[in-house]
C-alpha cells in the first residue's frame, strides 16, 4: 500500500511557507535531517514519536494529525509497531475517534485479537475505561464462537467498566455477564462473584445474590483447602484478586444478609458466628490477615446486635448504638436498621436519632475497610429516608413531609422506583384526615406491603 500523503504534503508545505531549511526543522522538532528526508520523500513510515515531534516542531496540537495516522498505520504493511503506541496515545488524549477506526480496520482478525486485549488491560490499569471498553468490545467481537477465557475476561471488564449509579443499567450488564463468569479463571472468579453480588444485590435480587454467595463458598473452600499442599502455592495466590480466606468470610457474610433481608434472623445469627471465627482456622499471620479478620470480627459483633434488634429485643439497641459509635462510618448505615426496627415494634427512638443526627447525611462511601458500593450505599439512604419519614408520620411530627420531598428527590436521581411510590404512598396518608379512618387503614396495608418489598 502506498503511504498517506496528507501528512507529508502538510508537513512540505509548512517547510516551504516558513523558508525552513530541513536542518532548521530538524532543531525545531528533534528529528534527524535524514529521517525528515526519508519521510518526506514516502521512503519510510513515520512512527508515533516522530509524529508528535512533527506536530511540536510545526506548532500545532499534539493530537492534530491523528486521523491522517490512521492509514500511516496501514501503509507499507499492517504493523502493530506503530498501532500500538499510537491506540496508547489516542488513549492518553482521548481521541476515541481514531482507536475505532483503527479497530475497525482490524475487525474479524483472530491474529491480533492477543495484542489488542494486552493492551485493554494496559489501559484498563491506567484507568482509561473508555478507551479499554472499545478493545474489549473488539477483541469480543472477534473471539465471540471461541468461548475462550479471553472472552469471558473482556465481557467481565466491560461489566465493570459499565458500573454506574444507574441501578438498572448495572443489573442489565450484570445480567449480560453472568454467563460468562464460570469461563473465567478461578483467582478472578472469586472476585467476579462478589462484583455480581453487588450489582444483583443493589436491586434486591437476592435468590440471585445467594446463588453467587454459594458459588463463592465452594470455589474459595476448596482452593483454600488446596493451596498448601500444592506446589503451584505461589502462583495459586497471584491469580488471586483477594487472600482467599477473605472470600470464605465474605460468602458468609453476604450469606447471612440474605437471610437478614428474608427476615430469618436465626439462620442470619449463625452464620455471624461462621465469619467471626476466622481466628481459629485462617492459617496467614500477617497484617493484612490481621486487618481483615479484625474487620469480619467487628462486622460480627454490629450484626448480632442487629439480628437481635430486628428480631424485636429491644434491649440491644443502646448497645448497638453505643457500639457504632466507635466506627463513625458506619453509623449511618445502622441508623437505618433501627428506624427500620422502630417502625416494625413500634419503639420511641427520639434519643438515638438526637444523638446521630449529623450522620443522617449520606456523607461518605468509604469505611477504615474500604469503599461500600455506591450503589448499594444510595439505595440504603433512599431506604433510610423513607424509614425516618414513616417513624415521623408514626409520631405525628411535622418534619415527616421535608423528609418525604428530601426522599422523593434522590430516588428521581437515583431511579428507584420502589422508594418513589412509597414515599409518594407516606405523603398521602400524611394528607388524610382523621376523619378517613377506613382510608388511611388501607394506605397504611399498602405502605407496610412496600416496606416488606423493598426492604
Amino acid at each position: 500500500m502506498e503511504p498517506a500523503n496528507s501528512i507529508r504534503e502538510q508537513l512540505t508545505q509548512f517547510i516551504d511557507k516558513n523558508s525552513m531549511t530541513l536542518s532548521r526543522f530538524s532543531e525545531v522538532s528533534g528529528i534527524n535531517t535524514g529521517t525528515i528526508s526519508r519521510i518526506l520523500h514516502g521512503n519510510r513510515p513515520i512512527s508515533v514519536s516522530q509524529l508528535i515531534a512533527i506536530s511540536s516542531g510545526m506548532g500545532v496540537a499534539a493530537d492534530h494529525f491523528f486521523a491522517d495516522y490512521v492509514e500511516e498505520c496501514f501503509a507499507y504493511s499492517v504493523s502493530m509497531r506503530r498501532i500500538r503506541p499510537f491506540i496508547l496515545r489516542s488513549a492518553e488524549l482521548n481521541r476515541l475517534d481514531c482507536i475505532e477506526q483503527i479497530l475497525y480496520r482490524l475487525l474479524d482478525d483472530l491474529d491480533y485479537a492477543t495484542e489488542l486485549f494486552e493492551m485493554a488491560e494496559q489501559l484498563f490499569e491506567q484507568n482509561q475505561r473508555s478507551a479499554a471498553a472499545l478493545l474489549y468490545k473488539s477483541v469480543s467481537e472477534v473471539e465471540k464462537y471461541q468461548h475462550s477465557e479471553r472472552l469471558a475476561m473482556c465481557q467481565y471488564r466491560l461489566f465493570l467498566i459499565g458500573q454506574g449509579e444507574n441501578l438498572e443499567e448495572n443489573l442489565r450488564l450484570a445480567i449480560l455477564f453472568e454467563p460468562y463468569v464460570d469461563r473465567l479463571d478461578e483467582g478472578y472468579q472469586l472476585e467476579a462473584f462478589k462484583d455480581l453480588i453487588h450489582a444483583f444485590g443493589s436491586v434486591n435480587k437476592w435468590s440471585e445474590v445467594k446463588n453467587f454467595a454459594d458459588k463463592m463458598l465452594q470455589l474459595a473452600k476448596i482452593q483454600y483447602n488446596t493451596i498448601n499442599i500444592s506446589e503451584r502455592q505461589n502462583q495459586e495466590w497471584k491469580l488471586t484478586v483477594r487472600p482467599l480466606y477473605f472470600y470464605i468470610l465474605y460468602a458468609w457474610l453476604i450469606q447471612s444478609t440474605v437471610f437478614e433481608e428474608q427476615g430469618d434472623y436465626d439462620k442470619a445469627l449463625e452464620l455471624v458466628g461462621l465469619y467471626a471465627s476466622g481466628q481459629s482456622w485462617v492459617r496467614e499471620d500477617d497484617d493484612e490477615s490481621r486487618r481483615v479478620l479484625k474487620q469480619f470480627e467487628e462486622w460480627a459483633t454490629a450484626n448480632k446486635y442487629l439480628y437481635q434488634m430486628l428480631s424485636g429485643d429491644i434491649n440491644v439497641v443502646k448497645k448497638y448504638a453505643n457500639y457504632i459509635t466507635q466506627y463513625p462510618d458506619e453509623i449511618f448505615l445502622a441508623l437505618r436498621y433501627i428506624i427500620q426496627a422502630a417502625n416494625k415494634f413500634n419503639w420511641n427512638i427520639d434519643d438515638i436519632l438526637e444523638r446521630f443526627s449529623d450522620y443522617i447525611p449520606l456523607r461518605t462511601y468509604k469505611t477504615e475497610f474500604g469503599q461500600y458500593n455506591s450503589s448499594m450505599m444510595d439505595q440504603n439512604y433512599a431506604k433510610l429516608l423513607g424509614e425516618l419519614a414513616i417513624y415521623y408520620l408514626n409520631h405525628n411530627r411535622d418534619v415527616a413531609i421535608s423528609r418525604i420531598l428530601e426522599g422523593l428527590n434522590f430516588s428521581i436521581q437515583k431511579n428507584n422506583d420502589l422508594n418513589f411510590i412509597k414515599y409518594v404512598m407516606a405523603f398521602l396518608e400524611k394528607s388524610f384526615s382523621s376523619e378517613n379512618f377506613e382510608d388511611k387503614e388501607k394506605l397504611k396495608l399498602l405502605i407496610n406491603e412496600m416496606q416488606r418489598i423493598n426492604a
